[in-house]
């Protein structure tokens, strides 16, 4: 049975760190610490059915700044090596070392600069669907992107009207995840509203959120690439064919760039969110990537 938003929180922990407060489910087992970090829209929920397939780890899933959990100061740096600090500030906080990251969508691309800044942090790397080189934002995006780029007061305003409405219904709050799922049916309405109203449940909200979104540059993956060259961490890379966002191509450019990448797994139709929707698929991947690198 997919997991709850009660029965997940039974793990949730509320840290301190020089990035601010931060909260994070972290199931407590007695095996070498796999970190999960999700992406935009999401939050450690995300990770939710891979947790439950991973008894014999300990699981720590952050929840973002903004997302879940984790607030987020009025004028915070959403920088992608803002956010790899913020990571690594949890990392400290809970005393993790010879880590298991793994990471789904623009947390892909924060695990990236993590990566590359600390590698002898890392046990090893897994990404899935995520940003790579300039692929940022991703097509279908950018024209949202420029959009609220166009820092035009009236436009805005018009976006932070409309987001309170994005959870106000079950419906309108599938609605949002369509792209990501294969069967947005599936997705439970507690998950949904616990993603969903830290960012849009009012105006201010869905603002931060806009800038959350527009803080994602592709200047800053471009900066790491040449440590990217470098880097001879194992890493596993799963990917789901079926994303409009991030295609199969990104994968084996990842693969080609990264010495330590040892294998793409294609997970055939499966689209952004995968990590939820086909957690056994991923789980299945990751056990065999960790067993080969104790």
């Amino acid at each position: 049975m997919p997991a709850t938003t009660q029965h997940l929180d039974l793990h949730r922990r509320e840290i301190d760190t020089p990035s601010g407060p931060a909260s994070c489910l972290d199931t407590g087992g007695p095996g070498r610490p796999a970190v999960f970090v999700h992406g935009l829209l999401t939050s450690s929920y995300l990770w939710r059915n891979a947790l439950d397939r991973l008894p014999e780890r300990r699981c720590v899933a952050i929840d973002l700044p903004l997302h879940g959990q984790t607030p987020a100061a009025d004028r915070r740096d959403f920088s992608l090596p803002s956010l790899a600090r913020f990571v690594a500030d949890c990392c400290d906080a809970l005393d993790l070392t010879d880590i298991d990251l793994v990471a789904n969508d623009t947390g892909g691309a924060i695990a990236q600069v993590f990566a590359a800044g600390d590698p002898d942090r890392l046990h090893t790397l897994t990404l899935t669907n995520c940003e790579a080189h300039d692929n940022v934002p991703p097509r279908g995006l950018r024209l949202a992107y420029w959009l609220a780029r166009a820092d035009q007061a009236t436009r805005l305003d018009f976006i932070a009207r409309l987001g309170p409405r994005q959870v106000q219904t079950p419906a309108a709050r599938r609605r949002m995840y369509r792209s990501g799922y294969q069967d947005p049916a599936g997705l439970p309405d507690d998950i949904a509203r616990a993603w969903l109203e830290p960012l849009f449940a009012d105006r201010e909200r869905t603002r931060r959120n806009l800038r959350m979104f527009t803080s994602i540059r592709a200047r800053d993956l471009l900066a790491v690439e040449p440590a990217l060259t470098r880097l001879e961490v194992p890493t596993l890379i799963v990917w789901g064919t079926g994303d409009k966002f991030f295609s199969r191509n990104w994968a084996y450019w990842l693969r080609d760039t990264i010495p330590g990448a040892t294998e793409v797994v294609e997970l055939d139709g499966a689209r952004l969110f995968f990590p939820d929707e086909r957690a056994g698929e991923l789980t299945t991947a990751l056990l065999r990537h960790w067993d080969a690198h104790p």
